[in-house]
Protein backbone atom coordinates (compact mmCIF):
# COMPACT_ATOMS: atom_id res chain seq x y z
CA UNK A 1 0.00 0.00 0.00
CA UNK A 2 0.95 3.35 -0.78
CA UNK A 3 0.26 6.85 0.69
CA UNK A 4 0.15 9.10 -1.63
CA UNK A 5 -0.89 11.88 -0.04
CA UNK A 6 -0.53 13.96 2.88
CA UNK A 7 -4.72 13.06 3.87
CA UNK A 8 -4.18 9.75 3.05
CA UNK A 9 -1.52 9.50 5.57
CA UNK A 10 -3.63 11.44 8.03
CA UNK A 11 -6.54 8.98 7.46
CA UNK A 12 -4.40 5.70 8.37
CA UNK A 13 -2.48 7.54 11.76
CA UNK A 14 -6.16 7.93 12.61
CA UNK A 15 -7.29 4.76 12.13
CA UNK A 16 -4.50 3.15 14.36
CA UNK A 17 -5.01 6.13 16.57
CA UNK A 18 -8.54 5.02 16.87
CA UNK A 19 -8.00 1.55 17.54
CA UNK A 20 -5.88 2.95 20.53
CA UNK A 21 -8.19 5.13 21.90
CA UNK A 22 -11.02 2.37 21.48
CA UNK A 23 -8.77 0.20 23.08
CA UNK A 24 -7.95 2.46 25.98
CA UNK A 25 -11.74 2.81 26.44
CA UNK A 26 -12.43 -0.83 26.89
CA UNK A 27 -9.22 -0.86 29.52
CA UNK A 28 -10.24 1.91 31.31
CA UNK A 29 -13.54 0.60 31.70
CA UNK A 30 -14.01 -3.34 31.23
CA UNK A 31 -16.92 -3.75 33.55
CA UNK A 32 -19.22 -1.15 31.72
CA UNK A 33 -18.09 -2.67 28.91
CA UNK A 34 -20.85 -5.21 27.06
CA UNK A 35 -19.46 -8.67 25.54
CA UNK A 36 -15.78 -7.56 26.37
CA UNK A 37 -14.59 -10.66 24.50
CA UNK A 38 -16.60 -10.25 21.45
CA UNK A 39 -15.04 -6.47 21.79
CA UNK A 40 -11.25 -7.41 22.33
CA UNK A 41 -11.71 -10.04 18.73
CA UNK A 42 -13.01 -6.91 16.96
CA UNK A 43 -10.11 -5.07 18.02
CA UNK A 44 -7.73 -7.81 16.97
CA UNK A 45 -9.07 -7.91 13.52
CA UNK A 46 -8.87 -4.21 12.91
CA UNK A 47 -5.31 -4.28 14.11
CA UNK A 48 -4.99 -7.16 11.43
CA UNK A 49 -6.41 -5.27 8.80
CA UNK A 50 -4.31 -2.60 9.36
CA UNK A 51 -1.18 -4.44 9.39
CA UNK A 52 -2.35 -6.54 6.58
CA UNK A 53 -2.21 -3.50 4.28
CA UNK A 54 1.53 -2.80 4.71
CA UNK A 55 3.30 -3.86 7.90
CA UNK A 56 6.23 -1.49 7.78
CA UNK A 57 3.61 1.67 6.69
CA UNK A 58 1.95 -0.20 9.84
CA UNK A 59 4.41 0.14 11.87
CA UNK A 60 5.97 3.13 10.84
CA UNK A 61 2.49 4.88 12.25
CA UNK A 62 2.44 2.71 15.14
CA UNK A 63 6.00 3.56 16.61
CA UNK A 64 4.95 7.26 15.77
CA UNK A 65 2.38 7.03 18.05
CA UNK A 66 3.88 4.84 20.92
CA UNK A 67 6.66 7.53 20.82
CA UNK A 68 5.43 10.89 20.24
CA UNK A 69 3.24 11.14 23.62
CA UNK A 70 3.06 9.85 27.00
CA UNK A 71 -0.87 10.37 26.90
CA UNK A 72 -2.44 7.34 26.90
CA UNK A 73 0.17 5.28 27.99
CA UNK A 74 -1.18 1.81 29.31
CA UNK A 75 -3.63 1.61 25.56
CA UNK A 76 -0.60 2.51 23.73
CA UNK A 77 1.86 -0.57 25.08
CA UNK A 78 -0.94 -2.64 25.07
CA UNK A 79 -1.25 -2.54 21.12
CA UNK A 80 2.68 -2.43 20.08
CA UNK A 81 2.68 -5.60 22.40
CA UNK A 82 -0.01 -6.73 20.32
CA UNK A 83 0.95 -6.08 17.08
CA UNK A 84 4.60 -7.44 18.28
CA UNK A 85 3.09 -10.83 19.68
CA UNK A 86 1.06 -11.10 16.02
CA UNK A 87 4.14 -11.12 14.37
CA UNK A 88 6.17 -13.18 16.81
CA UNK A 89 3.63 -15.89 16.39
CA UNK A 90 3.72 -16.03 12.32
CA UNK A 91 7.17 -15.68 12.52
CA UNK A 92 7.13 -19.07 14.94
CA UNK A 93 4.19 -20.45 12.72
CA UNK A 94 2.62 -20.97 16.52
CA UNK A 95 -0.97 -22.70 16.45
CA UNK A 96 -3.66 -20.25 15.40
CA UNK A 97 -5.04 -20.34 18.43
CA UNK A 98 -1.82 -19.92 20.67
CA UNK A 99 -1.72 -16.83 18.31
CA UNK A 100 -5.28 -15.46 19.16
CA UNK A 101 -4.50 -16.49 23.02
CA UNK A 102 -1.30 -14.59 23.42
CA UNK A 103 -2.74 -11.25 21.47
CA UNK A 104 -5.26 -11.01 23.42
CA UNK A 105 -3.44 -11.32 26.49
CA UNK A 106 -1.21 -8.94 25.48
CA UNK A 107 -4.15 -6.21 24.68
CA UNK A 108 -5.32 -7.05 28.30
CA UNK A 109 -1.87 -8.29 30.63
CA UNK A 110 -2.33 -4.33 32.48
CA UNK A 111 -5.78 -4.15 32.42
CA UNK A 112 -5.89 -4.64 36.63
CA UNK A 113 -3.98 -1.01 36.37
CA UNK A 114 -4.72 0.79 33.52
CA UNK A 115 -5.26 3.97 35.26
CA UNK A 116 -2.18 3.68 37.41
CA UNK A 117 0.02 2.62 34.63
CA UNK A 118 -1.33 5.90 32.63
CA UNK A 119 -0.46 7.72 36.08
CA UNK A 120 3.02 6.01 36.32
CA UNK A 121 4.05 7.51 32.42
CA UNK A 122 3.80 10.52 33.91
CA UNK A 123 4.83 10.94 37.64
CA UNK A 124 8.22 11.85 38.67
CA UNK A 125 8.44 10.24 41.71
CA UNK A 126 9.16 6.15 42.64
CA UNK A 127 5.72 4.50 43.22
CA UNK A 128 4.46 4.10 46.48
CA UNK A 129 3.62 1.12 48.20
CA UNK A 130 0.54 0.98 47.63
CA UNK A 131 1.12 1.42 43.54
CA UNK A 132 4.03 -1.32 44.18
CA UNK A 133 1.79 -3.72 45.60
CA UNK A 134 -1.07 -2.95 42.56
CA UNK A 135 2.20 -3.30 39.88
CA UNK A 136 3.10 -6.66 41.63
CA UNK A 137 -0.08 -8.20 41.58
CA UNK A 138 -1.86 -7.17 38.45
CA UNK A 139 -1.15 -9.75 36.25
CA UNK A 140 -3.45 -12.64 38.69
CA UNK A 141 -5.67 -9.59 39.89
CA UNK A 142 -6.44 -8.88 35.41
CA UNK A 143 -7.04 -12.87 35.06
CA UNK A 144 -8.89 -12.84 37.56
CA UNK A 145 -11.02 -9.62 36.14
CA UNK A 146 -11.19 -11.21 32.62
CA UNK A 147 -12.89 -14.48 34.11
CA UNK A 148 -15.07 -12.02 35.96
CA UNK A 149 -16.08 -10.87 32.33
CA UNK A 150 -17.11 -13.90 31.40
CA UNK A 151 -14.04 -15.02 29.19
CA UNK A 152 -13.45 -18.48 29.42
CA UNK A 153 -10.15 -19.21 26.85
CA UNK A 154 -8.01 -21.12 29.48
CA UNK A 155 -4.85 -20.51 27.52
CA UNK A 156 -5.79 -16.21 27.53
CA UNK A 157 -5.80 -16.15 31.12
CA UNK A 158 -3.15 -18.28 31.95
CA UNK A 159 -0.78 -16.26 30.12
CA UNK A 160 -2.20 -13.20 31.42
CA UNK A 161 -1.67 -14.72 35.00
CA UNK A 162 2.34 -15.81 34.02
CA UNK A 163 3.89 -12.79 32.13
CA UNK A 164 6.16 -11.65 35.04
CA UNK A 165 6.60 -15.15 36.16
CA UNK A 166 10.90 -15.14 35.53
CA UNK A 167 10.55 -18.97 35.93
CA UNK A 168 9.11 -18.77 32.04
CA UNK A 169 12.47 -18.10 30.85
CA UNK A 170 13.88 -21.55 31.93
CA UNK A 171 13.88 -24.51 29.23
CA UNK A 172 13.67 -24.57 25.36
CA UNK A 173 10.63 -22.49 23.94
CA UNK A 174 9.21 -25.53 22.06
CA UNK A 175 9.54 -27.86 24.65
CA UNK A 176 7.45 -25.83 27.35
CA UNK A 177 3.53 -26.20 28.28
CA UNK A 178 1.59 -23.68 25.75
CA UNK A 179 0.69 -20.91 28.67
CA UNK A 180 4.43 -20.77 29.86
CA UNK A 181 5.24 -20.52 26.20
CA UNK A 182 3.14 -17.89 25.55
CA UNK A 183 4.00 -15.85 28.54
CA UNK A 184 7.51 -15.92 27.92
CA UNK A 185 7.20 -14.74 24.28
CA UNK A 186 4.61 -11.63 26.19
CA UNK A 187 7.16 -11.01 28.94
CA UNK A 188 9.94 -10.41 26.64
CA UNK A 189 7.45 -8.05 24.27
CA UNK A 190 6.09 -6.68 27.22
CA UNK A 191 9.60 -5.26 28.92
CA UNK A 192 10.99 -4.39 24.82
CA UNK A 193 7.66 -2.12 23.98
CA UNK A 194 8.51 -0.80 27.71
CA UNK A 195 12.08 0.11 27.09
CA UNK A 196 11.06 2.52 23.73
CA UNK A 197 7.95 4.15 25.75
CA UNK A 198 8.42 7.42 26.61
CA UNK A 199 7.74 8.70 30.20
CA UNK A 200 7.65 11.71 32.19
CA UNK A 201 10.41 10.47 34.04
CA UNK A 202 12.59 9.29 31.66
CA UNK A 203 12.84 9.82 27.93
CA UNK A 204 12.11 6.66 25.91
CA UNK A 205 14.90 4.27 25.93
CA UNK A 206 16.65 4.50 22.88
CA UNK A 207 15.59 1.48 20.34
CA UNK A 208 19.18 0.66 19.77
CA UNK A 209 20.18 -0.01 23.73
CA UNK A 210 16.43 -2.11 23.97
CA UNK A 211 17.21 -4.28 21.06
CA UNK A 212 20.74 -5.24 22.19
CA UNK A 213 19.25 -5.88 26.07
CA UNK A 214 17.58 -7.99 24.30
CA UNK A 215 19.80 -9.89 22.64
CA UNK A 216 22.39 -10.12 25.17
CA UNK A 217 19.78 -11.73 27.40
CA UNK A 218 18.39 -13.65 24.40
CA UNK A 219 22.05 -15.15 24.06
CA UNK A 220 23.02 -15.52 27.91
CA UNK A 221 19.68 -17.57 27.92
CA UNK A 222 20.49 -19.30 24.34
CA UNK A 223 16.54 -18.03 23.72
CA UNK A 224 15.02 -17.58 20.41
CA UNK A 225 11.91 -15.15 21.18
CA UNK A 226 15.02 -12.11 21.43
CA UNK A 227 16.34 -13.29 18.34
CA UNK A 228 13.02 -13.46 16.24
CA UNK A 229 11.86 -9.70 17.84
CA UNK A 230 14.59 -8.15 16.77
CA UNK A 231 14.87 -10.14 13.38
CA UNK A 232 11.39 -8.88 12.71
CA UNK A 233 11.59 -5.25 13.64
CA UNK A 234 15.05 -4.71 13.51
CA UNK A 235 17.28 -2.84 15.71
CA UNK A 236 15.75 0.25 14.63
CA UNK A 237 11.93 -0.69 13.74
CA UNK A 238 9.99 2.08 11.09
CA UNK A 239 9.05 4.99 12.56
CA UNK A 240 12.11 5.56 14.92
CA UNK A 241 14.70 8.04 14.46
CA UNK A 242 18.59 7.56 14.00
CA UNK A 243 21.98 9.61 13.93
CA UNK A 244 23.99 9.01 10.97
CA UNK A 245 27.92 9.29 10.66
CA UNK A 246 26.96 12.61 8.62
CA UNK A 247 25.83 14.03 11.40
CA UNK A 248 22.32 13.77 9.55
CA UNK A 249 19.08 12.53 11.25
CA UNK A 250 16.94 10.00 9.27
CA UNK A 251 13.39 8.34 10.12
CA UNK A 252 13.62 4.63 9.62
CA UNK A 253 11.08 3.74 6.74
CA UNK A 254 11.05 0.10 5.97
CA UNK A 255 13.16 -2.91 7.70
CA UNK A 256 15.67 -4.42 5.32
CA UNK A 257 17.08 -8.28 5.54
CA UNK A 258 19.33 -7.10 7.69
CA UNK A 259 18.46 -5.98 11.19
CA UNK A 260 21.35 -3.28 11.78
CA UNK A 261 20.58 -1.84 7.81
CA UNK A 262 17.27 -0.66 7.35
CA UNK A 263 16.05 1.77 4.87
CA UNK A 264 16.02 5.33 6.50
CA UNK A 265 14.99 8.81 4.87
CA UNK A 266 16.87 11.22 5.70
CA UNK A 267 15.04 14.19 7.19
CA UNK A 268 17.82 16.83 8.46
CA UNK A 269 21.08 18.32 7.17
CA UNK A 270 24.28 17.77 9.20
CA UNK A 271 23.43 21.13 11.04
CA UNK A 272 20.10 19.79 12.06
CA UNK A 273 17.95 22.21 9.07
CA UNK A 274 15.34 19.73 7.48
CA UNK A 275 15.78 18.41 4.23
CA UNK A 276 12.64 19.44 2.10
CA UNK A 277 11.83 16.93 0.41
CA UNK A 278 13.58 13.88 2.56
CA UNK A 279 16.10 12.18 0.91
CA UNK A 280 16.53 8.06 0.74
CA UNK A 281 19.52 6.28 2.06
CA UNK A 282 19.81 2.27 2.22
CA UNK A 283 21.99 2.02 5.05
CA UNK A 284 23.27 -1.52 3.43
CA UNK A 285 24.80 0.11 0.24
CA UNK A 286 26.88 1.93 2.80
CA UNK A 287 28.06 4.85 4.10
CA UNK A 288 26.72 6.92 6.31
CA UNK A 289 26.27 4.62 8.92
CA UNK A 290 23.54 4.39 11.41
CA UNK A 291 25.75 5.71 14.73
CA UNK A 292 22.57 6.17 17.11
CA UNK A 293 19.25 6.08 17.51
CA UNK A 294 17.61 9.68 18.77
CA UNK A 295 14.64 9.91 21.20
CA UNK A 296 11.73 11.26 18.95
CA UNK A 297 11.61 14.66 21.60
CA UNK A 298 15.06 15.61 19.76
CA UNK A 299 13.50 15.76 16.40
CA UNK A 300 11.43 18.97 16.61
CA UNK A 301 10.22 19.98 12.70
CA UNK A 302 6.91 18.81 11.61
CA UNK A 303 8.18 16.38 8.79
CA UNK A 304 6.07 15.55 5.68
CA UNK A 305 5.90 11.75 6.74
CA UNK A 306 3.50 11.12 3.50
CA UNK A 307 6.15 12.05 1.83
CA UNK A 308 8.87 9.76 3.79
CA UNK A 309 6.27 6.76 3.33
CA UNK A 310 6.13 7.21 -0.36
CA UNK A 311 10.25 7.00 -0.42
CA UNK A 312 9.53 3.73 1.12
CA UNK A 313 7.15 2.84 -1.12
CA UNK A 314 9.30 3.19 -4.09
CA UNK A 315 12.51 1.10 -1.97
CA UNK A 316 9.88 -1.34 -1.77
CA UNK A 317 9.11 -1.58 -5.27
CA UNK A 318 12.61 -0.93 -6.57
CA UNK A 319 14.88 -3.58 -3.76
Amino acid sequence: MTVQTENEYEDLLGLWSDLEAGLGIILGRPASIQEFEKRVWQYDRWMQGLLARDTDVGLYLLFQLATNSPVGYSASHALVSAVLCHLIAVELKLPQGERDSLVHAALTMNMAMTALQDQLASQLERPTPAQQETIRTHATQGAAMLADLGVLDALWLDTLALHHDDSTDQGELRALPPERRLARILRMVDRYAAMISPRKSREGRSTTDSARAIITQSIAQNDEVGHVLVRLVGVCPPGTYVRLDSQEVAVVVRRSDTPNLPILAIVTNPAGMRLNPPRLHRSANGSPGIRAAVPTSSVHDRLNHHLILQLGAYAAQHP
